[in-house]
């Protein structure tokens, strides 16, 4: 296992500003896991309006993952952890892992229980698997 895990983040009708501040809060959650780093995703040109270092920081991050499925199993649980505290707004999450990607939203936790357990399978050995 290993690489780069992509996290993109959506908020229904949010501002540029509290979808920074979402996913500095998600950032801050996953640095405390087995992780190597977590990194705001480089946005590439500034939309306009934006100060550059803001345009980074919106909506996505990258996790350089370490060699565990315990790891991409805690970053997950994280992931839809943050994904339910939605203060009644309607949010979405895109991982992308390797070319592949998860995508949770209005599921079900029963349904996004089996779709990262998929996910998961999909990126780890079976030496990985707790």
């Amino acid at each position: 296992m290993g690489g780069e895990l992509y996290i993109y983040l959506a908020e229904q009708e949010a501002e540029p500003e509290r979808l920074a501040r979402l996913t500095g809060s998600l950032r801050r959650e996953l640095l405390e896991l087995d992780v190597e780093d977590v990194t705001p995703v480089r946005a590439g040109a500034t939309p306009p309006g934006t100060r550059a270092l803001d345009a980074d920081m919106i909506g996505g991050l990258v996790v350089s993952l370490s060699q565990s499925a315990p790891a991409l199993q805690a970053i997950t649980f994280t992931v839809r952890n943050w994904l339910t505290r939605r203060d009644g707004t309607s949010r979405a999450v895109r991982m992308e892992l390797d070319g592949d990607a998860l995508e949770l939203s209005d599921a079900t936790e029963a349904d996004q229980a089996i779709l990262v357990d998929l996910f998961i399978a999909r990126h780890t050995t079976t030496g990985d698997r707790p």
